[in-house]
């Protein structure tokens, strides 16, 4: 009984230190941030229209390529402003909730 009380602790300790990082980025710190996050994003998509509808048949190899990487990386940043929850902290929730309920 007291082995599974200690593993029990030991398991709750070691997930508040993979949960609380992923919940801290979570609420913004001043509302300021989140309408220039709104604002980037905003930007971004509209340079992702932009691209989309230039005529790229008199641009050549090269600047077409530099258009794909420019795109590339605007979807990375776009894809950048979500919060994410790792495999392996999803299993030890999951094990938690296992284990207390």
């Amino acid at each position: 009984m007291k082995f599974k009380k200690t593993i029990t602790v030991a398991l709750l300790a070691f997930s508040t230190g993979f949960i609380t990082p992923v919940f801290a980025d979570a609420i913004p710190a001043n509302p300021t941030e989140k309408a220039s996050k709104e604002a980037l994003t905003q930007q971004l998509t509209n340079r992702l229209v932009e691209i989309k509808n230039m005529d790229k048949s008199h641009l050549s190899f090269m600047e077409k390529k530099e258009l794909r990487k420019e795109v590339k990386k605007i979807k990375r940043e776009r894809k950048s402003n979500g919060v994410y929850l790792s495999v392996g902290a999803i299993i030890i929730i999951a094990l938690l909730l296992i284990i207390l309920l």
